[in-house]
């Protein structure tokens, strides 16, 4: 009866360290990361062939998360995004780009005087602050298993025609989002890369 105990104990020992030791590999992984974010952002591309399936209101909402979580100088957030998914609407944008016929455009704009300023020189943050929503967004629609372009390419003035709501923002970017078609693949410079020493100096 006592060397069941002792057997009983010993197991309950391995038990705990093992437990121990799996929790020690959950810390080491929690503070040093993975390669997933790095697999992530080599796994986007810039898509120009999109199929016609919409994208679920669920994933539309995660990538606006995605992009509300940004940060920005300052904390000041002039960052603005409008949601394109309806026919007629998307209609208005491809008079000024295509978008690749995307079932989903995000169009990201700033106010630049509600943005920080640095004070030695008045550059402006705002255009900057744009850009890292802007990046959250795409890869949050990669993660979903989506396809993305950032398209830079169109006449401001003729968007802000066709899109009066948007009076008072400079529009960034257009950011088509939607579901890659079959025929879908990088371009062939998509790859191209510096190379990490060229790329980076240590100092």
């Amino acid at each position: 009866m006592k060397r069941r105990l002792l057997d009983r104990v010993s197991d309950i020992s391995k038990i705990h360290n093992r437990a121990a030791f799996v929790d020690v590999e959950h810390q080491i992984k929690k503070h040093t990361g993975s390669d997933a974010f790095l697999r992530l952002a080599d796994k986007r591309y810039s898509c120009r062939a999109f199929s016609h399936r919409a994208v679920s209101v669920e994933k539309i909402r995660k990538i606006l998360e995605a992009g509300r979580l940004a940060p920005s100088a300052k904390n000041l957030q002039p960052v603005h995004v409008w949601v394109v998914s309806s026919e007629e609407a998307l209609s208005r944008l491809r008079i000024v780009h295509s978008c690749y016929d995307a079932p989903l455009v995000f169009l990201v704009g700033y106010k630049a005087d509600e943005a920080w300023v640095r004070p030695v020189d008045g550059k402006n943050s705002a255009e900057v602050d744009a850009a890292i929503v802007g990046t959250h967004m795409m890869l949050a629609a990669t993660d979903l298993d989506l396809a993305s372009v950032w398209i830079g390419s169109f006449d401001p003035a003729t968007l802000h025609e066709l899109f009066p709501e948007m009076e008072g923002y400079e529009i960034a970017f257009l950011l088509p989002v939607g579901h890659a078609s079959a025929h879908a693949e990088p371009s062939p410079m998509h790859g191209e890369r510096q190379e990490l020493a060229s790329f980076a100096t240590k100092l």
